[in-house]
């Protein structure tokens, strides 16, 4: 009968990972941006049905949401150039949010736009 070789079975394990590491979802450094949960998955489901970047201006709402633990913002398009979105593309997304009642919006020449987030009940 022959024995068999229990280290030889085991998987390898990644460079410097523990099998709890494995386990949990990769965590923001300090400094870092990230975004603040919950995020209501039907709200979230709606904006990514929505044309275009609508679901990057959506992250980039909640993201500053988030960050002033408030839904009334000032939209910064700083953090949407970070995602690759232009103002043109973010003044279309910001129409598509609008439209489908995630977001109010109140548009200031010479200002960031002043959004709200919407509660959203159903898809």
């Amino acid at each position: 009968m022959t024995q068999c070789n229990l280290k030889s079975l085991r998987i390898a394990k990644a460079s410097n990972r523990t099998t709890l590491d494995i386990k949990q979802l990769p965590h923001h450094k300090p400094g870092e941006k990230f975004l603040k949960s919950p995020i209501p998955w039907n709200w979230l489901a709606k904006a990514a049905k929505q044309p275009g970047k609508a679901l990057h201006v959506a992250i980039a709402i909640w993201l500053i949401a988030g960050m002033k633990n408030n839904r009334n913002i000032d939209l910064s398009y700083n953090v949407l150039e970070e995602m690759g979105v232009d103002r043109h593309a973010t003044y279309l997304g910001l129409a598509a949010l609008e439209e489908v009642g995630l977001i109010s919006v109140i548009r200031n020449n010479g200002c960031y736009p002043a959004v709200t987030i919407n509660e959203f009940e159903k898809l």
